[in-house]
Order: C-alpha cells, then structure tokens, then sequence
C-alpha cells in the first residue's frame, strides 16, 4: 500500500504514535512523548509492526534490586557487624546479644554460622566473646556492605558485575530477602524504510473520521468527510469464548442420543453397598472384582443400610441355592455383613440393578440409561484411569429379542461415528448371552473393544422384578469411544485440565 492508503487507516492510538516515532527509540520514551498509556502505545507499535512501519525487539535485562531487609542493613548495619559490635566490650550471653544487637532469632542462628567462618567469635562458657580476628574484620568496610551500597545507587546488572561483587551476590542471594534479581524488559523499535518514508510525508495524519455515528447520518456531516479505512488482515489478539469442557459436551451428546430414542436418564450416587453395586447382579462374593485391588472401599462409613430384608432374602437365596429361578447359584453362605460394605460404584449397572428393583410389571416396558463416572482401583497410564464416564442401557420388554440389543448397540456406535461394527461372543457375571463390541477405528483402520453387553440372566431379574422378563443390557467406558473424535491417544489428556488444550480442542460436533 502506499503511504497515503495507510494514512487513511490509522488507528487514533496509531495517529497519536506516528508524530513522535523518529524522536523516541523504546515504548517508555513514546508513552512520555505522545501521553499514551503503556497498553496504548504497545498497541499502537504493534499494529504499526503489522503495516511494515517500524520493527519490534524486545530487550532484556537482569538487574539486582534490595528487598525490604537489604534497605534496612543499609541504615541499621548488617546484622553480623551489629553481633560483633554487641561483644566489642565484653562477652555476652546470646539472648543478651538479641537484645542489644536487635536480631531476629533467625538473624542471630544465621550471624554464629557466618562469623565462626570468619573465625570472628568464640564460645566460652555458654558466653560469646569476639576475637583478635574479629576486632580486625570490625575495623574495615566489608564486601558485602560496599556491594550494598553499590546497590542502591542505581541499577546494576547480573552479568555486569566483577568477580568480587558476583561473591557478594551469591551470599546474600543464599541469605534470601536481602537482594533480588528482576527481569526488565524494555521494548525497543527501528523504522523501516518505510517507516522513515511515511514520518518525513508531507500528507496530514488525523483528518480521517474514525466512526460514522447516528448523529451524522441525520445531519448530513457525513458528506465530504474521509473515513478510516479497516485493515481486515491485520493480526488481532485471540479470543478464547467461553464454552463448556469437551468432556461434558460430549456427555451431553450421549445424553441426547438416549433420550431422542425414548430412553429416561439413571441417577443414584457414587457410594453404594455391596449389595447393590455387585450383590444384586448375581457377582458372587468371592469375585476376584471385589478385592481391594480392584475396588475402592469406604472406611468411614464403612457399611450402609440394605434394602428391606424380603429383596435381601431373595438376592441370598439365588447366591446360596438358585432360588425360584431354576439355577442352582453358587453354593456358598451368603454374608448380609460383607453385602453392607461401602464402595465407590465399580460401574453404573448399579442403577440398572436399583431401576428394576424399583419396577412393577404394569410400568413395562422401559427403557433407561444412565452417563455417569465410575471408580476402579487401576494403574494409571494411558488407557487406563481408576475414574471414568461409563454409558449405561438396558431395556425390560417381554417382546424384545437379543436382535433388538445388536440394533441398539450398531444405532448408537453409528451416531457416534463409527459406521462398522462387529459383535464378539464374551462372559459376564449378570447377563447370558454375553457380546464385546468392537468397532472399526476409522483412521488406523484397525478393530478396538468399547463396551460390552448382554440379556440379564433370571438370576438378576427375577428377585428385582419378581417376574423373569428379558432385560437388554450394556455397558461401555466413555473415554475410549470420545478420543478418536478429539484425536487422544493417551486417555489421561481427558481429564488434565489444561487450560490451552480447552481453548484449542474442537467444538462436538457429531
């Protein structure tokens, strides 16, 4: 563009800046120049960079400040000389050299440690008395004391200083709150050709208008006036907009999934009893799922309440013996003591297992479905986390068949996005016949497990409902099915909460 095309697209910020760019070399001397505001100058050098006008560099430099103790030593003396003046006279017990030196005990256990190096002081008796040494070290200026000085005089910088004064900086930077290195960054900028070309320009910079109003529309000022022009390439700062986590806005999506196919949302809590989280599904007692390995236990409360002792009599007897439900169970004593126990839920068909319970057969059929975060005593890495979402469905209708469950299972992987779906026999405790569901990844081409499904068997439906009705069943780990959508390899990167990977992580968009 040329120089009078820029000049019709100055920023005001810009037009106050361009007037004093040839006399000022860094942004402090343009802020004092123009009467910008620091962020107003930054700003104006910034969008001038963008248009070629000037160059930006960034100098920086470490320079050594005194902290509020350091300006104290200054005026009262160092804490080591005012201990040695206190014992110049006559040994002194420490408490008394507290007193009189007027020393922190922080500052005094720090002065015993420093002038016994120095060989200032020596013990005697539980007294302190100072040395030939020591009077000799009192009667010259020390290198620390000549370096705080060299301090307050102005800015010094790290690497300018000589050999000596680096030993002094070292001390104090070990003594801590004395001294103090600070980071200055000053902000310089050259012209460009350009640049020298458009400040030497005979063309008037601030005649353009830089907004058109309602008011000069109604009066006509508008006409003959020259407007800003809007440079639409320029860089602007980045705008991160609010939104919910991507982790909850793909809950949300399975959420609405469910519930646009007639399925009504599961909820209970995380603490639940044995009974309920494994008792009631017909996992026997001495399930290797129910060791401390694999389970979370609560100690305190460690037992909650059963349900009323008709439910609990019915889930033990199908444990003991089969019950009415023509099993034969699995032949052991039953524990009401060890179904009380406390737990962190291991998976959401504990919602399925209270949802039945709660049932009549007039409320047939149903369907119900729960997204809720699940707790297993695992190794952390990358594809395993002892906290999770879980996807939880099942369906009681006399009239459906395990067709129907395959149906579900291929409708919801395809919704979301995966289209080939292939269904594996496998056993589960609670549901027989029992299917792994694995689909095809769509960019490494390659079969992968998410979920696992099944028909309950009479053994877990049978006491809950009171009736032996099909009850379809699945159940599918969240984080594996979500991470080739935002493309995560590692399913520790779902839940880390990192600020930049939120801003930069796509919008769900299935």
């Amino acid at each position: 563009m040329d120089i009078k095309t820029i000049i019709e697209s100055l920023h005001p910020l810009e037009q106050k800046a361009v007037g004093h760019l040839k006399e000022c070399k860094t942004l402090s001397e343009l802020v004092v120049a123009s009467g910008l505001s620091e962020v107003e100058a930054m700003r104006a050098l910034q969008w001038l960079e963008n248009k070629g006008v000037l160059k930006i560099k960034t100098d920086v430099r470490e320079v050594i400040k005194l902290s509020e103790n350091g300006r104290l030593y200054l005026k009262k003396g160092l804490p080591e000389r005012r201990f040695l003046e206190s014992v110049k006279e006559k040994e002194l017990m420490l408490a008394d050299i507290m007193k009189v030196a007027d020393l922190s005990k922080e500052e005094l256990n720090a002065c015993i440690g420093l002038l016994k190096k120095k060989a200032a002081i020596e013990f005697a008796h539980g007294n302190i008395s100072i040395t030939n040494q020591g009077c000799r070290v009192l009667e010259k200026e020390w290198l620390e004391e000549t370096f705080l000085k060299k301090i307050e005089g102005g800015e010094v910088g790290v690497s300018e200083l000589m050999p000596e004064e680096k030993f002094a900086f070292d001390i104090f930077v070990k003594r801590k709150d004395i001294v103090e290195p600070v980071v200055i960054k000053t902000k310089r900028y050259s012209l460009t050709q350009f640049g020298e070309e458009l400040c030497s320009s005979d063309v008037k910079i601030g005649e353009t208008v830089d907004r058109l109003t309602p008011e000069m529309l109604k009066t006509g000022e508008w006409k003959g006036k020259t407007f800003r022009r809007y440079d639409v390439t320029i860089n602007v700062p980045k705008i991160s907009r609010g939104k919910r986590h991507f982790v909850n806005q793909a809950v949300d999506y399975i959420k609405k999934i469910w519930l646009e196919l007639g399925f009504t949302e599961m909820e209970g809590g995380f603490v639940q009893t044995g009974f309920w989280d494994l008792d009631a599904l017909f996992v026997p007692q001495d399930h290797p799922a129910r060791e401390m390995q694999d389970t979370f236990y609560l100690k305190k409360p460690k037992f909650g309440k059963l349900p009323d002792e008709k439910l609990v009599g019915k889930i033990k007897d199908v444990h003991e013996n089969g019950g009415d439900t023509g099993s034969t169970g699995w032949k052991y004593k039953f524990s009401t003591e060890f179904a009380k126990e406390n737990i962190l839920r291991t998976h959401t068909t504990v919602l399925s297992a209270q949802t039945i319970a709660k049932l009549k057969k007039e409320d047939l059929p149903g369907k119900f479905f729960s997204v809720g975060k699940v707790f297993r005593n695992e190794a952390l890495d990358a594809s395993h986390l002892f906290e999770f979402y879980q996807v939880e469905g099942i369906v009681i209708d006399p009239n459906v068949t395990f067709r129907h469950l395959l149906g579900y299972l291929k409708l919801f992987f395809k919704k979301m996005g995966y289209l080939d779906v292939r269904i594996r026999p496998a056993h589960f405790p609670y549901t027989e016949p029992s299917v792994e569901v694995d689909v095809l990844h769509p960019t490494f081409n390659k079969w992968i497990e998410l979920g696992g499904a099944g028909i309950f068997r009479p053994e877990v439906v049978k006491p809950l409902l009171g009736v032996d009705v099909p009850v379809l069943a699945w159940g599918m780990g969240m984080g594996r099915i979500i991470s080739e959508y935002y493309d995560i390899k590692d399913v520790r990167e779902l839940y880390k909460n990192d600020l930049k990977q939120s801003r930069s992580v796509k919008t769900w968009m299935r």
